[in-house]
């Protein structure tokens, strides 16, 4: 190794879908799904509901928290809706797609117990949210994307480097693709003993902050009592971890160290060999610890919470710097103040990677994307039902068509305002 050389190992983790804390966020964003779902049907027929107010997809107000333990599951927070949706019903139909259907499991979302403490959202809160500090200081002059006030004060990361694809970081991507491969073949009935629950974890070898080698993968994975650590161990390596690393073109070879089940048994597991909470996998569902985090969780928010459409924002930003060759890694800052449209900070660090002067790509940004909460919400297209679907295997890296936030559809612009 030359001298000044910096070697290191970054590690990453992802859960599967079983498991407790992703159970909850799922739950608590097919709930918001759902009262999405209803609102734009009540909407499109003219609902008005009994207080007056006529239903609006615009007015939704969601902030859903959800805890299980041993064959429970409770669901409280804040919600503003004209919608009735059947919450006992969701929870079920959540729980018992994730694969939980049977005693045996642990868990059967058929017959466990579904709690509801749901009340509206503050008026505190809503005033600042439906109209925004600008809206009352400009009156009817107001501009459009500033009448809604950002749902809190907070800040937002977002991130993007040229390690994989997608530009995720290589750990996270992954370890997220293990996580998927193992719900995969749980569901399609490759491996019939493994059940929902399960972690993966990814070490990758950086030189100079490249990645050069995957050395460490481990896989825990709830199993059922038939299943001993030496068949596990095998099945996994075969159908779940070759085909990943096969499928990525990185070579699984005899000096990468495999954990499989480490502790050699993990029958018990989801709801009941833990209790799980919306919003405890914040660093799975971003960048895996890669670049930083303001705190806020995303599953059960609605757009106007800027914890979540900020975030995604803040993402879509950075992949665009880096899409468009600006820099190698960038890092994306958002900042707001509650019932504030604009944002208080914008910043970007791109590590000493940047191809073009650092500020004239901040200027960019500001040029080429507006960052208001109501900007946001309309250039992503964030008021429909799309969010159980980002609630596993991560909000960042899957390009699908409805993660919005994960187009590289302002590259040419920001290519242009760096060049003016």
């Amino acid at each position: 190794m030359n001298e000044g050389t910096r070697t290191y190992l970054f590690t990453s983790e992802s859960v599967t879908e079983g498991h407790p804390d992703k159970i909850c966020d799922q739950i608590s964003d097919a709930i918001l799904d759902a009262i999405l779902a209803k609102e734009i049907e009540l909407q499109s027929q003219g609902y008005i509901a009994p207080n007056g107010a006529p239903a609006n997809v615009d007015d939704v107000r969601c902030a859903c928290e959800t805890l299980t333990t041993t064959g429970t599951v409770f669901v409280t927070g804040e919600i503003r809706t004209q919608a009735y949706v059947d919450v006992q019903q969701i929870v079920r139909d959540v729980v018992t797609g994730i694969g939980y259907d049977r005693a045996k499991y642990g868990f059967d979302g058929n017959t466990c117990a579904v709690m509801s403490s749901i009340h509206e959202q503050s008026p505190d809160i809503a005033q600042g949210v439906d109209e925004s500090l600008e809206a009352q200081e400009a009156g009817v002059e107001a501009d459009p994307y500033e009448l809604v006030g950002a749902g809190d004060q907070g800040m937002m990361f977002g991130y993007a480097c040229n390690e994989t694809s997608t530009l995720m970081p290589m750990p996270i991507y992954l370890a997220h693709r293990l996580s998927e491969r193992l719900t995969e073949v749980r569901k399609n009935g490759t491996l019939p003993f493994l059940r929902p629950d399960g972690k993966t974890q990814i070490s990758v070898r950086y030189v100079d902050d490249v990645p050069v080698a995957v050395e460490k993968v481990v896989v825990s994975t709830q199993h059922g009592e038939e299943a001993d650590q030496a068949t596990l161990r095998e099945a996994i390596i075969r159908n779940v971890i070759e085909p990943v690393f096969e499928a990525e073109d990185i070579k699984l070879t005899d000096d990468v160290e495999i954990f499989v089940n480490p502790t050699g048994r993990f029958v018990i597991g989801g709801p009941m060999g833990d209790a799980g909470l919306t919003g405890r996998k914040i660093i799975v569902d971003t960048y895996g610890g890669m670049g930083r985090h303001g705190g806020g969780a995303f599953s059960g928010k609605d757009c106007t919470k800027v914890d979540r459409s900020a975030a995604y924002a803040a993402r879509w930003v950075a992949k665009n710097v880096v899409a468009a060759g600006l820099a190698d890694r960038c890092e994306v800052q958002l900042a707001y103040a509650i019932g504030v449209a604009e944002p208080v900070s914008i910043m970007v660090d791109t590590f000493g990677t940047n191809h073009v002067p650092e500020d004239q790509i901040e200027r960019a940004i500001s040029q080429v994307f507006d960052l208001r909460p109501a900007a946001i919400i309309d250039a992503l297209d964030l008021r429909r039902p799309i969010y159980q679907k980002t609630a596993a295997y991560g909000h960042f890296g899957r390009e699908l068509p409805e993660f919005t936030w994960e187009r590289t559809d302002r590259v040419d612009q920001l290519k242009e305002a760096c060049a003016a």
